[in-house]
């Protein structure tokens, strides 16, 4: 009997799982935003045991009061979900109501803003790995909103690391190459390559990260990353940036705004393609977005959102034949979809796409995809350029399942400045 119950709850938790990560289902959620407690810029990372926290904010356009609930589901190292029941990584209640909502005030576009803190002490994480929040309506699995990646990290492994030019010729002065150690004494390895696994990522990104990189070298406990073609990423450039904090005040990459009875419509300065100009260097962060305003007290919910139209110019004002353009950042959850794909006006050549945005300071740029490439694997080649010099962040993972275990527990997490060698 305890066996049958077992699979019914790994059945269970697979079907609940025929989601994406990072992903908004309903029309109606806006800015969903999952991080660090107290910084809109870190990213979400709890230490197992310890009194970490985690924010989750996001606003729902139709503007009256919902029951939303969030769980946890646990993952492996590649985000294909974990056969295990939640029994065997919630400690506590499965689910927990959100019950912390403000309606907005003062903003043009009504909405209602939901917070809540995470884990809640009746309901939390008792493993390490990958999670996915789930958030849903009614106490609903099925009624899924959104959902937002969050990991676990248990002291198991060391890391050292440092920020290298590639040997290889052609990708010596357009890929960033990240060489690290990674010790595993604490842990019990006897078969390296099926029980660690290491993932690389540049800027916090999933959609580009390199997955179950493998040691160039290892002896014993100790291994060894160092290979140009497992170990190296294209830089990009210095990411652009808009400030929309202010609605009134144009900052100096707003063209135009038009200010409707029920609604604002803000115009992007057209975009020039970068990828033959030179590098240098500005401040950025790396992708991301914080909302901020400066014309009320409140960001949560005394913030008005705004149709923000994007212009690209590509070369010679023709299209890209063979490619699609793509706006790209934290802001479009770096995906590749039909909202984030840009449209070419041939009338005033140029790219154009629009996309609401609550009040913030927000970094994107524009990616190109092959039509024929069935991976859709984004470039900044032909929009951006790509430097060994650009400044980013990379976080190295390292996970490790136990002999007999069912799911990859995240073991060590390192990060990585560029500017810091």
């Amino acid at each position: 009997m305890r066996y049958a119950l077992h699979l019914f709850f790994c059945a269970m938790s697979l079907t609940g799982f025929a989601q994406e990560p990072d992903w908004v289902y309903s029309v109606s959620i806006k800015t969903p935003q999952l991080f660090l407690y107290g910084n809109q810029l870190e990213y979400p990372v709890l230490r197992l045991g310890s009194n970490d926290k985690l924010e989750l904010h996001f606003d729902d356009l139709d503007a009256n009061v919902k029951n939303y609930f969030y769980t946890y589901q646990l993952c492996n190292a590649d985000w294909t979900p974990a056969i295990i029941s939640q029994f065997d990584y919630i400690r506590g209640f499965s689910q927990v109501r959100i019950s912390l909502n403000h309606f907005s005030s003062i903003a043009l576009t009504k909405y209602t803003h939901y917070q809540a803190i995470i884990p809640d002490v009746n309901c939390a994480p008792s493993r390490s790995g990958n999670y996915l929040l789930k958030i849903f309506l009614d106490s609903d699995t099925s009624k899924l909103a959104f959902t937002r990646r969050f990991l676990v990290v248990e002291e198991g492994a060391s890391i050292t690391a440092q920020n290298l030019q590639p040997f290889n010729p052609q990708i010596s002065y357009t890929h960033q190459k990240i060489q690290f150690i990674v010790n595993t004494g604490k842990l019990n390895i006897s078969n390296a390559f099926q029980q660690v696994k290491v993932t690389l990522m540049q800027n916090n990104r999933w959609d580009n990260a390199l997955y179950n990189v493998r040691p160039s070298f290892y002896s014993g406990n100790t291994f060894e990353y160092n290979s140009d073609d497992d170990c190296s990423l294209p830089g990009g450039k210095q990411w652009r940036w808009l400030d929309i904090q202010s609605f009134r005040f144009q900052s100096d990459r707003v063209l135009r705004a038009d200010y409707l009875k029920n609604a604002t419509t803000i115009y992007v300065k057209p975009d020039q393609d970068r990828s033959h100009q030179p590098y240098y260097f500005f401040n950025d962060i790396n992708g991301l977005f914080y909302i901020q305003t400066t014309e009320s007290i409140n960001p949560l919910w005394q913030t008005d959102y705004a149709w923000v139209n994007f212009n690209f110019i590509p070369p010679g004002k023709s299209p890209f034949g063979d490619k699609d353009i793509y706006l790209l950042g934290k802001l479009t959850d770096y995906a590749l979809t039909d909202m984030t794909k840009m449209n070419f006006n041939a009338e005033k050549g140029m790219y154009e796409t629009s996309i609401l945005l609550k009040q913030g300071f927000y970094n994107y740029e524009y990616v190109t995809v092959d039509t024929a490439d069935q991976k859709r694997i984004p470039s900044f080649e032909f929009t951006e350029g790509n430097s060994v010099e650009t400044e980013n962040e990379y976080a190295i993972l390292v996970y490790y399942r136990q002999i007999g275990d069912r799911a990859d527990k995240l073991v060590g997490i390192a990060r990585l400045n560029t500017m810091n060698k």
